[in-house]
């Protein structure tokens, strides 16, 4: 079998387990939510299934419902599932299920409405403690509002005399990292500290990616030293936060070796230890590296994702891999994978120009008739 055959076999030859459904009223009900194509009738059986008190608590369900809606740009039934949710006495009196309610509010950027839930729940008699709070804080950062987060931590606290915990101080520094201040994260960790909250690991973890991803390496590396003083043990995203910073430093060797190490430090590499890897190589060029990683897929139980191909499978078309290249859009398509239509296009163009008409026009068919994902690409004229 050749080089080509072995790695698309093995990238696309695995296939999800299914789990049978077991048979209860509840989970049926759950599954009919779930595949309900016409989001008018979804909002409306979401609706009549609340009054179910077995429903409500159904997490999943309502993550799942809101996060569909939103992403089809439809915040007016967001809101009317969520705001008929508040004729539940005995739930809405309940802090956990309003801070789901501002939670949710905040999934679908929906700032507004889940700090109007925050301000009404005096009202609701629910009591507001550090977790909905934290709710409130988070929903912010969901709404990408980060400017605001820290002055709404600040109100928060003098306003409800709340103490804030480490869920509270991560979202601020996760807020401040966003917007770049990573001297104001930093300055969020003394005064947690002060205060007498230990950082955790997701504390770490947010401020190593915001400095290895901005280039930061220097700042990284003594993030992790703090770690590692701190007896917080790094975890597959503190490993792949830091193989980010190696490459961006074009520190090769050491990422091989950090991965290499990875098993004995009790931690298995994942698809974003192997994008870091085949990022880097992409960027200096080195073909055979990239191959030899690529081929490292069939150790471990991951898979290829839609970032490992939007950087592949342009690099190879710079490098006249061009049959390799169509195989993995082949193979992107056929198992519902999902890549930009710009990946995409660029094959087309690179087969038109190698004078291989009938593969670009084989693989732009593929794209415009799939019926899971249509692409928007075109034949260019051989002109």
């Amino acid at each position: 079998m050749s080089f080509l055959s072995r790695l698309l076999h093995r990238t696309f030859s695995t296939s999800p387990s299914k789990t049978p459904p077991q048979p209860n009223t509840m989970e049926s009900l759950s599954t009919a939510l779930y595949k309900e194509r016409n989001l008018r009738t979804l909002v409306d059986k979401f609706k009549s299934s609340s009054d179910n008190p077995r429903f409500r608590t159904k997490t999943a369900i309502y993550d799942s419902t809101v996060r569909r809606l939103a992403s089809a740009k439809k915040f007016r039934w967001v809101k009317e599932i969520l705001e008929h949710q508040k004729q539940y006495h005995h739930d809405i009196s309940k802090e956990g299920f309003t801070a789901r309610l501002i939670s949710l509010y905040g999934k679908s950027g929906m700032f507004e409405q889940a700090h109007k839930v925050f301000d009404e729940m005096p009202d609701l008699k629910c009591d507001r403690t550090v977790k909905s709070v934290n709710a409130l804080l988070g929903a912010c950062v969901n709404s990408k509002k980060f400017h605001k987060v820290d002055m709404l931590f600040r109100e928060l606290q003098e306003k409800l005399g709340v103490k804030p915990d480490v869920i509270s101080y991560n979202t601020v520094i996760k807020a401040f990292c966003a917007l770049g201040s990573f001297d104001s994260a930093l300055s969020i960790v003394d005064e947690m500290e002060k205060k007498g909250v230990e950082p955790d690991l997701i504390t770490f973890n947010t401020l190593l990616d915001g400095f290895y991803w901005k280039g930061r390496f220097v700042d990284g590396e003594n993030i992790w030293r703090k770690m590692e003083k701190s007896n917080v043990v790094p975890d597959i995203r503190s490993y792949n936060a830091k193989l980010v910073g190696l490459v961006s430093e074009k520190k090769m060797i050491e990422a091989v070796e950090l991965v290499g190490e990875l098993g004995s430090k009790g931690v298995e590499p994942d698809v974003q230890s192997y994008n870091a890897l085949i990022r880097g190589y992409c960027k200096d060029g080195n073909l055979e590296e990239v191959k030899r990683w690529y081929g490292e897929w069939e150790k471990y139980d991951c898979a290829p994702d839609r970032a490992t191909f939007a950087t592949l499978i342009p690099f190879l078309c710079e490098k006249d891999e061009l049959d390799w290249a169509f195989e993995l859009c082949k193979g992107v398509i056929t198992r519902r994978r999902l890549v930009d239509g710009a990946v995409l296009q660029v094959v087309i163009d690179a087969l038109v120009k190698e004078s291989k008409i009938e593969e670009a026009k084989k693989l732009a068919e593929m794209g415009k008739s799939n019926n899971y994902t249509r692409y928007k690409v075109k034949v260019p004229s051989q002109d």
